[in-house]
C-alpha cells in the first residue's frame, strides 16, 4: 500500500531512478518498447469498438459464420454467396489474398505504400468500416473481449469505449430524412422524448447479455480469470453527424437518454468524419442539438469529435471556428484537435481549455495516417505550452495497426516526451474520465493530493474522502501500480545500464 503523498513521490528515489532509465534507452526502439509496454497507463478516453478488432479478428468471425470473399472487390459477402470463396478455405489455402482481405479492412496496406487503389488514408481507413459493418454487429461482444485483452496488454487502469447499441440502428434509420431547422429542435423533441424509453430498455438489456457474454468469454470470476477482467470499463454513445438532420438528432437523444439512464454509459460524443459535407453544413444545427439536449439532461457528460481537420482537407475558412463552438455547446474534452492552430482566435480557445480543464485526446497514429499530421506539424506541443491537459489514445486501433504504447512511443520519439511528462499522460486519463466521484487530486492539480489525503494515501481520513468514488478507487490503483513499477525499472536498461549503475 501507498504510505506516502503523491508531492514526495514526485522526488522519490525510484522515480528518479525510473527517469534514469528511461533516459538511457530511449534512444533504443525495443528497449523503449519494453519500458512503455509495461507502464502504468490511467486510461483510453478515445477508443471506438468497433475499430479495435484486427482485421484478423474480423475475418476469423468471418469465416466461423460461413462469409465469402467477393474476387471483384475482396468485400466480405455472407453465405450462402455464389462465385465467391469461403473465408476460410482462402485463409488456409490463399494467404496472398487472405494478405490482401487484411489490406483491405484495415490501413496496412496503405501504411505499408502497398494496395495503393486507395488515393488517401482517409479514404481506406473510413471505407474499411464499410466492409466489416455486417460481421461487427453479431460480434459485440468479442470485439469487446479483443478490446479488454488488448486493453490489459497495454497495463490499462480504465477504458472509455465508444460503442452504440444494436438497436440503436433501426431507431435512428427510422427517421425521416426530411430538413429539419434550428427553430424546429424543441418542438421536434418534445414529440420524440416520450417515445424513447423502449428503445432505452432495448439497449440495456441489449448490453447486460454482451457484458455477461465478455466476462463468460473471459472467465471473469473463476479461477481462470484472464488480467483482461480487471480493466475498469465504461461506454460513450454517440451521435452520427453525417446522416440527415432527424436521424442526427434521434442518434443524439438516444444516446443522451442511455447515459442519463444507464450508469454503465458516462458521456456522449459525435463521431463520422467532420469533413464530410453533410457534416460540414450542419457543424452548427449539431451545436444547437447538443445545447437543447444538455438542457434535458443537465448530468450526462460531453465529448466531442473537434478539429479533426487538415489544412487542404477543407477550405481553410472551414477550420477557423469548430473547436471554439464545440466547446461553447457544452464540449468538457475534445477528441483530435488537429486544426487547432487553424481556429480564428486560437490562443483564446487554448487559454480557455486550460483553465477550464478541458482535455485532448490526442491520437498520434489517428491523425498521421487519416489526416497526414505528425511531427512538427501535431499540436500536441501547441497545446502543452498553454497547459491545456493532453491525453494519449488509441482511436481505431485494430484499423491503424497500434496499440496504447505505440501512441507513448510516438509521443517520446517524434514529440519529446520525458517519463515525467509520460507519468502526466497517463494520471491525466484517469483524471479527466468521466467516472463518478471525487479526485484524488485537488482542484485539477495532477499530482497534488486533496487535503485529507496529503500526507498519506492509508489514513482513516483519506480513505473517508475518498470511499464513495470510483475515479479515486482506480487512481489510487494507478499510483500503486507505478510505485511497483517505478521499483523494478532497471529490468528494462539491459547490462550496460546495470554495470554502470553499481
Amino acid at each position: 500500500m501507498l504510505a506516502v503523498p503523491s508531492a514526495a513521490m514526485a522526488d522519490s528515489a525510484s522515480e528518479a531512478e525510473a527517469a534514469k532509465v528511461f533516459d538511457t534507452i530511449r534512444e533504443e526502439p525495443q528497449m523503449l518498447r519494453m519500458f512503455l509496454q509495461a507502464m502504468p497507463k490511467g486510461a483510453d478516453l478515445h477508443n471506438h469498438l468497433s475499430g479495435t478488432p484486427s482485421a484478423e479478428d474480423y475475418l476469423g468471425w468471418a469465416a466461423a459464420e460461413g462469409y465469402c470473399a467477393d474476387p471483384a472487390t475482396l468485400g466480405l459477402v455472407p453465405a450462402p454467396c455464389e462465385g465467391a470463396d469461403k473465408i476460410g478455405r482462402i485463409a488456409a489455402e490463399r494467404p496472398f489474398l487472405y494478405a490482401r482481405l487484411i489490406d483491405r479492412l484495415s490501413t496496412r496496406g496503405w501504411q505499408a505504400g502497398v494496395d495503393s487503389d486507395e488515393v488517401t488514408g482517409h479514404t481506406q481507413f473510413f471505407k474499411s468500416f464499410d466492409l466489416f459493418g455486417m460481421v461487427a454487429r453479431d460480434n459485440v461482444a468479442p470485439m469487446m473481449m479483443v478490446a479488454l485483452r488488448t486493453a490489459a496488454g497495454d497495463n490499462l487502469t480504465y477504458l472509455e469505449l465508444m460503442h452504440n447499441p444494436v438497436v440503436m440502428g433501426p431507431y435512428v434509420m427510422g427517421a425521416s430524412a426530411d430538413p429539419l431547422g434550428e427553430a424546429d429542435l424543441a418542438a421536434w423533441l418534445d414529440r420524440e422524448i416520450p417515445a424513447i424509453a423502449p428503445h432505452i430498455a432495448a439497449a440495456r438489456s441489449e448490453l447486460d447479455a454482451e457484458e455477461a457474454e465478455t466476462r463468460t468469454g473471459l472467465g471473469c470470476g473463476t479461477e481462470g480469470a484472464e488480467a483482461a477482467c480487471d480493466v475498469a470499463i465504461r461506454y460513450l454513445g454517440s451521435a452520427l453527424r453525417a446522416l440527415p438532420p432527424q436521424q442526427v438528432f434521434r442518434s443524439l437523444l438516444f444516446s443522451f437518454a442511455l447515459s442519463d439512464a444507464d450508469p454503465r454509459f458516462v458521456g456522449v460524443n459525435i463521431v463520422m468524419p467532420e469533413d464530410w459535407a453533410v457534416a460540414m453544413r450542419d457543424y452548427d444545427l449539431h451545436m444547437a442539438m447538443f445545447r437543447l439536449l444538455e438542457e434535458r439532461y443537465p448530468d450526462v457528460h460531453v465529448t466531442m469529435h473537434a478539429g479533426e481537420l487538415a489544412f487542404g482537407l477543407v477550405p481553410p475558412a472551414a477550420m477557423k471556428d469548430h473547436m471554439a463552438k464545440a466547446i461553447a455547446s457544452g464540449a468538457e474534452r475534445i477528441g483530435h484537435g488537429t486544426g487547432i492552430a487553424y481556429e480564428a482566435d486560437a490562443p483564446a480557445t487554448l487559454a480557455r481549455m486550460a483553465s477550464e480543464g478541458i482535455a485532448v485526446e490526442v491520437n498520434l497514429t489517428s491523425n498521421a495516417v487519416i489526416l497526414g499530421v505528425e511531427g512538427d506539424e501535431h499540436p500536441i506541443d501547441l497545446y502543452r505550452s498553454f497547459g491545456v491537459p493532453v491525453t494519449l489514445s488509441t482511436d481505431d486501433q485494430g484499423i491503424l495497426r497500434t496499440d496504447l504504447t505505440g501512441e507513448y512511443e510516438r509521443a517520446v520519439t517524434e514529440h519529446g516526451f520525458d517519463y515525467a511528462a509520460m507519468k502526466q499522460v497517463s494520471r491525466n486519463g484517469l483524471e479527466y474520465a468521466f467516472l463518478p466521484g471525487t479526485s484524488l487530486w485537488r482542484d485539477g492539480n495532477v499530482g497534488t493530493p486533496i487535503d485529507a489525503c496529503s500526507a498519506t494515501f492509508v489514513s482513516r481520513m483519506c480513505k473517508t474522502a475518498l470511499a464513495n468514488s470510483e475515479k479515486a478507487r482506480l487512481q489510487l490503483a494507478l499510483e500503486q501500480e507505478f510505485e511497483e513499477f517505478e521499483r523494478s525499472s532497471a529490468r528494462f536498461a539491459g547490462a550496460a545500464y546495470e554495470a554502470g549503475s553499481e
